[in-house]
């Protein structure tokens, strides 16, 4: 970029700024939403309440069937996006 470009289009870096840290934002909660760690905690804890008896087998199996459908889109988006 020449020094008349970056002149010229010097009113523009804070639209350009805010645009970039949007984009930061915007990619770390992506990254935190398809995390699979949390789902896993979450398996593990569920299984923790069903052999303590906190929770009931009918609970356990529909909220196991949830946390495994969103392990299973985590990985369909790591592996379209080659995460």
């Amino acid at each position: 970029m020449g020094l008349l470009t970056h002149l010229l289009t010097l009113p523009l870096a804070p639209v350009r700024g805010v645009g970039w840290v949007m984009q930061q934002v915007a990619q770390v909660a992506e990254e935190q939403y398809y995390d699979p760690d949390p789902v896993l905690k979450e398996l593990a804890e569920l299984e923790r309440a069903l052999v303590s008896g906190q929770i009931d087998q009918e609970t356990f199996d529909r909220r196991e069937d949830e946390l495994l459908d969103r392990l299973e889109e985590i990985t369909r988006f790591r592996e379209g996006t080659g995460a």
